[in-house]
């Protein structure tokens, strides 16, 4: 496999570090307090079921099984709930907890929401057959037809169903970005008939006007944080920053950089590292918005992001007239200075368009000489975007960077296998590495870097992904 290194002013140097006590929080760390707080609402829903359990109803197969089914649905309405909060975009969780992490909890919980809720259909239709000595079958269509109010959970299944297929990696990959979004919106079609169904049927409510009021209140507080942080504080800080295009700049085959400008930028307190939903006001993309990371520092005086052409509306960005008016959500994510023990050296580590952040990271991130590293993995040349920027800014501040190119080949073939990252940075396990770059890449590359000896703790990780 060919491939190509480029050091910028000779070989990097070494020196020792002293390794130092404390450092950011970890992923792991922050996928633990993220699992424990959404855990702590589980025991008040089983407290919900078992206060609103008659005496003897578990004393039979289908007392249990309805037992069941009704824990099973409890479950999935609760994760449902938890669902929505995660994707309200709370300042505070994106930025702390990150959004890689709240992104893979939606994943999982979501799964687990679908398969609680089928359950509990199954469980409640079999409980109620056995119960009156009738075949399933018959039963379920007994519970359709005669009761009004089935229908809406039959209805808000279904829609989950929809959206769990849409998720699946294999269709995820053939659907564009808007089309998996857009079916994702029937998420909270989904939760409005379930809590219709829950208050209708569910003897946990119907009969507790405490129950009832504490539910309402829980669906009433993530509503509001919906409406709050994703259509109230991205409209107000669209009209206060007052953001244009005034400048799209070809990069490279199929990517563009946007320079965007506005007032007061310098308050909007984003970070390198951090993105942004972007809706540009123009014909065929004012009706979505899109994630892309900022490639370069931001400052008073303006905002860059560089795009790819993936075959969606990111196509069609390269055509946008200077003076487009832009609205947005964020800044967003973790994947900061804040993650990084300050006493570290750091390694960066790009693949393909990963190294939009990484670049705003290079640029910005304290330290001299070889204090900071990037390596920049793509497969041919021509697919270094920004690359001479990157060497600009390694001749200024005397850093290293190498790039690597080259087709995808056998692992012990690939570039950034564990030996070749110590032939490169020999002190890489002493270091805080950041890695952006497609999920593949970021997975072998992240195995390849424990391997090498860095600690989990000191990797942090971005994954392109939809």
């Amino acid at each position: 496999m060919a491939a190509l290194s480029t050091p910028t002013r000779g070989p990097v140097r070494h020196r020792a570090v002293p390794v130092a006590g404390g450092g950011a929080v970890g992923g792991s760390a922050r996928s633990l307090a993220l699992l424990l707080v959404i855990c702590a609402g589980v025991p008040p829903v089983l407290f919900i079921w078992w206060q609103n359990t008659l005496a003897g109803s578990l004393a039979n197969a289908s007392g249990c099984l309805l037992a069941a089914g009704r824990i099973a649905g409890l479950l999935a309405a609760y994760l449902l709930l938890v669902l929505v909060a995660l994707m309200a975009r709370v300042p505070w969780l994106e930025n702390r907890v990150g959004s890689d992490v709240i992104a893979r909890y939606h994943r999982s919980l979501g799964e687990y929401t679908v398969v609680l809720a089928c359950s509990h259909a199954l469980l409640i239709t079999v409980g109620y057959a056995w119960q009156s000595g009738t075949n399933p079958l018959s039963e379920s269509v007994t519970l359709l037809f005669d009761y009004t109010d089935v229908w809406l959970s039959a209805i808000a299944l279904a829609l989950l169903l929809l959206v769990g297929v849409v998720s699946a990696r294999a269709v995820r990959r053939k659907l564009s970005y808007e089309s998996w979004y857009h079916v994702h919106l029937l998420v909270y079609a989904a939760i409005g008939l379930a809590f219709a169904h829950e208050f209708a049927v569910g003897t946990e409510f119907s009969a507790s006007p405490r129950n009832r009021l504490l539910w309402s209140a829980a669906h009433i507080v993530v509503g509001a944080a919906v409406l709050l942080f994703r259509v109230l504080l991205p409209l107000w800080r669209s009209l206060r920053y007052r953001v244009r295009v005034t400048r799209v700049v070809t990069e490279g085959p199929g990517v563009v950089s946007l320079h965007l400008t506005g007032r007061n930028l310098d308050r909007l307190d984003a970070e390198a590292g951090q993105f942004l939903r972007w809706r540009f006001l123009a014909r065929g993309h004012w009706w979505q918005s899109h994630p892309y990371s900022l490639s370069a520092a931001p400052g008073s005086d303006g905002l860059r992001i560089t795009v790819k052409d993936l075959g969606d509306a990111s196509s069609s960005l390269a055509r946008l007239a200077p003076g487009t008016r832009v609205w947005f959500e964020g800044p967003y994510g973790a994947f900061t200075a804040r993650r990084r023990s300050p006493a570290r050296r750091v390694l960066l580590i790009a693949g393909g368009a990963g190294i939009t952040p990484l670049r705003a990271l290079y640029e910005s991130l304290p330290g001299r000489g070889s204090d900071l590293v990037l390596i920049y993995r793509a497969s041919r040349a021509e697919d270094l975007v920004l690359y001479p920027e990157l060497e600009a800014i390694a001749r200024q501040r005397g850093l290293g960077l190498f790039a690597r190119v080259g087709p995808r080949g056998r692992p012990q073939e690939d570039p950034l296998r564990s030996a070749e990252l110590r032939a490169m940075v020999p002190d890489v396990a002493e270091r805080e590495v950041y890695l952006c770059g497609p999920a593949g890449m970021t997975r072998a590359v992240d195995a390849q870097l424990r391997a090498a000896g860095v600690p989990k703790r000191r990797i942090h990780i971005e994954a392109f992904e939809l």
